[in-house]
């Protein structure tokens, strides 16, 4: 009898890394091309602004990843995100004595929109296409009624506003907070029973409730992390901006759904890489930004961009690992056919 071994560690690591490497090959790509045809798009005000939308974006894009790897999807975004940065004016009253009770405010507003879709989706096993919908389109009828009767054209806290239009290292701060929950998120993955137990659960629930698992637990905290990050997001542009308008929250509906897909995750649930994830995200960014240095018209704009998107779902992870797993099983067959020969006819 023909016994098969199990494939080694680096081969396993190998096929499972081979789902992000698309991303880190775009942006390699991009890097190429921009500076051929666009290199303004890498000049220092360039590089600032991709600094902020690409922050911005990977903030919330590592809020729906959470979701995403549980089979979820979010389309409350651009709602919590406007309300969290609405909180920081409204509560915030231009005060900087207020900052800290302003930003609890907002990620106290997020926990209540989290566990909202949690507990329906999780609990209750409701659609979550729809019922993100519906919530979204609550928060932001919440949010505008804010606007215009509290928060209308009122700046943040000066000192936030001064420290987010500051540099650290030549930088704006507000990268550096998008980098660091990016590592925080790698490293709860990474190192911690949590974050595996996370991971299993969304990889596959069905085991995981058998082994016992939270399964709708885990549904839940995804969901109210993500809002969280959403609402930090919107405080952290608020910052940036000073006085924030009510469509500020419209670029992320499907935005951070895009950078999580191209970032190799797949919609229906499991592996996803926080870096992987920021990556994309800067992607992006940089790819708006290098349209606006081409002069490109906003409507061509919006056809590359859903180009890039659709491109991103024909080489999403499951897409890449699928074709990995096929080249490594058709190269290993003339093996085992050569070692059942031998076996058979004895030594050749």
């Amino acid at each position: 009898m023909t016994q098969t071994r199990a494939p080694s560690s680096a081969v396993t690591s190998f096929v499972v890394g081979s789902r992000y490497m698309p991303v880190y090959l775009a942006v390699i790509l991009l890097v190429v091309v921009a500076s051929i045809w666009a290199p303004a798009t890498f000049s220092s005000a360039g590089l600032s602004q991709i600094a902020l939308l690409g922050t911005f974006l990977a903030i919330t894009a590592l809020g729906q990843m959470l979701v995403i790897m549980t089979g979820g999807i979010d389309l409350s975004v651009p709602g919590t995100f406007l309300l969290g940065g609405l909180l920081m004016v409204g509560v915030g009253q231009q005060s900087d004595d207020r900052i800290w009770i302003a930003y609890a405010t907002a990620v106290g507003a997020a926990v209540i929109i989290g566990l909202l879709n949690g507990i329906l989706i999780g609990g209750l096993k409701l659609n979550a296409l729809i019922v993100t919908l519906a919530v979204g389109q609550i928060v932001l009828g919440v949010a505008n009624r804010y606007y215009t009767t509290v928060a209308i054209q009122k700046p943040v806290p000066p000192a936030l506003s001064d420290w987010a239009n500051g540099t650290i290292l030549g930088v704006p701060p507000i990268f550096w907070i998008g980098v660091a929950l990016a590592v925080v998120l790698m490293v709860l993955f990474r190192f911690t029973g949590l974050g595996r137990r996370f991971q299993v659960v969304g990889a596959n629930p069905t085991a995981s409730n058998v082994l016992g698992l939270r399964v709708n637990l885990n549904q839940m905290l995804a969901y109210v992390v993500a809002a969280v990050l959403y609402a930090t997001a919107g405080v952290l542009l608020a910052a940036d901006l000073r006085a924030p308008g009510v469509t500020v929250g419209a670029p992320y509906l499907l935005g951070p759904i895009a950078a999580v897909v191209i970032g190799g995750a797949s919609l229906t649930g499991g592996l996803a890489s926080p870096i992987s994830t920021w990556a994309a995200a800067f992607f992006l960014a940089g790819l708006n930004q290098m349209m606006r240095v081409l002069g490109l018209p906003t409507a061509l704009q919006f056809v590359v961009f859903g180009l890039v998107i659709i491109g991103g779902m024909l080489v999403s992870g499951d897409r890449i690992i699928k074709a990995v797993e096929r080249v490594l099983r058709d190269r290993s067959r003339p093996r085992r056919r050569e070692g059942r020969l031998v076996v058979e006819g004895g030594e050749p």
